[in-house]
C-alpha cells in the first residue's frame, strides 16, 4: 500500500485499537491527525508522544470531544480519510446506557459526520463497527452451514436491554450508513472486529481485554466458564484491516476482522500464566447452562442473552479482509501469549 498525500484522521487515538492504527499508518509513511480527549493527560498520551518522536513531523495530536458538535473540525482540516475508532465499551453493563454507551456511539458518529460535511477534502470514512452489529444471538444462526456470520447480515434487535453494547454500535453504524447514502462526495467502509486481544502500546489498565485477562489469570472463573464462543482477533490484525480499508482505493462495504471463533475454555487453555511467573488459577471446565442461566444477573448477563448465546456455535466469514485487504491473521496462541507477557511486564496483572 502507498501512503496518501493528505493526512488521515484517527479518532480516539490514545485507545487500545486506535493506537495500533496510528502506529501502522505511520509505518506506511502516512501523516496522521490523531484526536484524544485531553492533550494534558501525559500518562495516557506517553505512547503517542513516543510514536511522534519516532516519526518526526508526521503525527499531530488534537483535542476532541465525541459529544461536542464541531469538535473534530480542526483536526479534520485537509484530511482525505477519517478512521473513527473512538467509542466506549464496558466489560460489565454500564449504569447509564444512554449517556455512557448510546450517545457516545451514535451521536459521536453523527458529530464526526457533521465535521465531514464541513470538510470538502474528505473522501472516505472508515468506521469501527463490531461483529455484534451483524447478528443478534448465536442461536439465530442455527440453520446455517457452520453457523457463520457474514458481512451482509444485520443485527435487527430493537431492545437496548438485551445487549446494550450491540444496540449502541448497530445504531451508530445505521446512522453513518444513512448519512453516507444521502450524499455522493464520501464513501463509507465499516470494520467489524470480534473480541480484541494482543499486546498494547500503552501501559493503561482500562482496556476491556486487559480486564478479561485479569479475571482469567486472577481466578475469577476458576470454578468454570459458560459454554460461550467469541470471535477473537489480534489487535494488530484488527488495526491492519482498518489501515487497508483506509489506504486501498478499491476497499468497500463491510469487513469482518476475526481470526477464529473460540470458546472461553479454549481461550483459558491457550493462556500460560506460569510463563509470566503467575500461579495457574484458570478454569478447567464449562459450567452447566442451567447454572449460568440462574446466575446470569449476578454475572452481568441477562437470562435472555444466556438463552440466545450460551451453548450455541458461531463462526465468522473473514475471507474478504484477507483477499481484498491482504490481512493475514495471527494464531490466537501468539496473540494471547504476547498479550499476557506485555500485561505482566507492565504490571497490569498484579494491579
Amino acid at each position: 500500500m502507498s501512503p496518501q498525500e493528505a493526512p488521515i484522521l484517527v479518532t480516539g487515538a490514545a485507545g487500545y485499537l486506535a493506537s495500533w492504527v496510528v502506529a501502522q499508518l505511520l509505518e506506511e509513511g502516512c501523516r496522521v491527525h490523531a484526536t484524544v480527549r485531553d492533550l494534558g493527560d501525559a500518562a495516557k498520551l506517553a505512547h503517542l508522544h513516543a510514536l511522534a518522536a519516532r516519526h518526526p513531523g508526521r503525527l499531530v495530536l488534537f483535542e476532541a470531544d465525541l459529544l461536542q458538535p464541531g469538535s473534530f473540525d480542526r483536526a479534520m482540516q485537509g484530511c482525505a480519510t477519517a478512521i473513527h475508532v473512538a467509542s466506549p465499551y464496558f466489560l460489565d453493563p454500564p449504569s447509564d446506557f444512554e449517556g455512557q454507551l448510546l450517545a457516545p456511539a451514535r451521536q459521536g458518529t453523527l458529530n464526526l459526520i457533521g465535521s465531514i460535511e464541513r470538510t470538502p477534502t474528505l473522501r472516505r470514512l472508515v468506521l469501527t463497527a463490531s461483529v455484534v452489529t451483524l447478528y443478534n444471538d448465536a442461536r439465530d444462526l442455527a440453520g446455517r452451514a457452520g453457523h457463520t456470520v457474514g458481512e451482509d447480515d444485520c443485527n435487527r434487535n430493537r431492545d437496548p436491554r438485551h445487549n446494550p453494547y450491540a444496540y449502541a454500535k448497530t445504531a451508530a453504524e445505521h446512522a453513518a450508513r444513512e448519512a453516507c447514502q444521502a450524499q455522493s462526495r464520501w464513501d463509507l467502509v465499516t470494520v467489524h472486529p470480534g473480541a480484541i486481544f494482543g499486546p498494547s502500546l500503552s501501559r493503561r489498565a482500562d482496556p476491556t481485554s486487559v480486564g478479561m485477562l485479569v479475571r482469567f489469570v486472577g481466578g475469577a472463573f476458576r470454578s468454570g466458564v459458560p459454554r460461550l464462543r467469541l470471535g477473537v482477533v489480534d489487535v494488530r490484525d484488527a488495526a491492519a484491516v482498518h489501515v487497508g480499508a483506509a489506504l486501498r482505493p478499491d476497499a468497500q462495504g463491510r469487513y469482518i476482522a476475526v481470526a477464529r471463533s473460540m470458546s472461553l475454555l479454549e481461550i483459558a487453555r491457550t493462556l500460560r500464566p506460569q510463563d509470566a511467573g503467575l500461579p495457574d488459577r484458570l478454569p478447567r471446565r464449562e459450567l452447566p447452562t442451567w447454572l449460568v442461566w440462574l446466575a446470569a444477573p449476578l454475572a452481568g448477563m441477562t437470562r435472555g442473552y444466556v438463552r440466545g448465546n450460551v451453548g450455541h456455535a458461531i463462526g465468522f466469514d473473514n475471507r474478504r479482509s484477507q483477499s481484498e485487504l491482504g490481512v493475514r491473521y495471527r494464531d490466537p496462541a501468539q496473540t494471547f501469549g504476547e498479550h499476557l507477557a506485555q500485561a505482566a511486564r507492565d504490571g497490569l496483572l498484579a494491579a
